[in-house]
């Protein structure tokens, strides 16, 4: 390609100057629109607080006021006063990060300021063999892992790169909640002897409460605390009630929202509002089925959830006890208001704004915390005006 010069022109600077001025009132006009966004019921801003993480997954908040951040490709990263640690936390044990496979979440002991610890579920495994979900106890000493003790391993293992969960929720009884997906092999979710498809219920220290709902069934079945899910990645605890509410993805439509009860069966795969990716196939027998547990509330089409926490801050009180969830599907902060058996209202927020959005907590200082997964990824703080 040949670009031709003209070298009798000439810029005029007071044209210049208007240019720029114009360029640059447009720019803080569209910065300001993507900052401020105003809600049915609250206005916010959206402060960006990190940006360049690699599809980050899970976020924990530590007692001074740092975060710890999950990186799927195998990373744990460190964000205080305000900025990245540029190193992550070494100490790590190896990751298997393929597919939807990697680092996943993490969880803050309860007790972390008596004992140092923190949780993390990751898939473990090596290339073209069987891998599982397993999840680990360590001490954060520093910049560091140490005394890592795998406390669960879900079994069996299989090969495949998909459904492996998986979110970890402390229950007001100090138990250690796990949701596993199916593996892609349907049928296991209704074995309440096989892990995948399952919430699994274990202590901090990988032992078996005595109260599991199966625990008399046999040692295969003593960790499912409850069955029959196809790729749950939310857990949530109700501030008020203490109740915990899980969400978990559907196929082709029929993402579930589910009150997490001791011993149910969730119906994957018997029954489903979904249907096959390829097809207007319904997934299943049908809709209901006696003795398996109806969903709390679905979504046709499906929103893809990931991440869940329940608002309790003060800065926006007509927010009070929502649901917030994240879509990865169609890049949304989804709010509910639940009644006593089903949701009252749905809004939907930052509508392909930042992206898909993996994880929603709210830290100790009542803000909402948003991680974006992208490979540019994000950490995003929800702040009043």
């Amino acid at each position: 390609m040949t670009i031709i010069k003209d070298t009798n022109a000439r810029i005029c600077p007071v044209r210049l100057v208007f240019v720029f001025c114009l360029w640059l009132m447009s720019t803080v006009a569209v910065s300001d629109q993507s900052a401020v966004v105003h809600s049915e019921k609250a206005s916010f801003q959206v402060t960006e607080l990190v940006t360049g993480l690699e599809h980050p997954w899970g976020l924990g908040f530590l007692p001074d006021g740092s975060m710890l951040i999950t990186e799927r490709g195998g990373r744990l990263r460190r964000f205080k006063e305000g900025r990245l640690d540029p190193e992550p936390i070494e100490g790590l044990p190896p990751v298997w990060a393929h597919g939807q496979g990697g680092l996943l979440d993490i969880v803050v002991d309860p007790q972390f300021i008596l004992n140092g610890r923190i949780y993390l579920s990751y898939v473990q495994g090596r290339l073209f063999e069987k891998v599982t979900t397993v999840v680990v106890r360590a001490r954060l000493d520093a910049a560091t892992l140490t005394k890592i003790d795998v406390i669960f391993k879900a079994q069996p293992m299989a090969y495949g790169t998909r459904h492996f969960g998986s979110r970890l929720l402390f229950a007001p009884d100090g138990s250690l909640l796990i949701t596993l997906g199916d593996r892609g092999k349907r049928e296991w979710a209704q074995d309440p002897g096989l892990d995948p498809g399952s919430i699994i219920r274990i202590l901090s220290s990988g032992e078996l409460p005595s109260d599991n709902p199966f625990i008399q069934s046999g040692p295969k079945r003593a960790a499912v605390f409850a069955y029959g899910n196809r790729n749950p990645q939310g857990l949530a605890l109700h501030p008020g009630s203490g109740e915990i509410w899980m969400h978990e993805h559907g196929p082709s439509g029929g993402d579930e929202l589910n009150r997490l009860q001791a011993g149910t069966n969730y119906g994957w795969p018997i029954i489903s509002y979904g249907q096959e990716y390829f097809s207007s196939v319904p997934v299943g027998e049908g809709t209901h089925k006696p003795g398996l547990a109806q969903p709390f509330h679905y979504w046709v089409p499906s929103i893809a959830p990931s991440g869940m926490t329940f608002y309790s801050g003060k800065d926006f009180p007509a927010w009070k006890d929502s649901l917030f969830i994240g879509s990865l599907k169609f890049g949304l902060l989804v709010r509910l208001e639940l009644g006593a058996d089903r949701v009252l209202h749905e809004e939907r927020l930052l509508a392909d704004q930042y992206g898909r959005i993996r994880d929603v907590r709210q830290g100790p200082d009542g803000r909402l915390y948003l991680l974006t997964d992208e490979q540019d990824g994000k950490l995003l703080r929800i702040d009043p005006l």
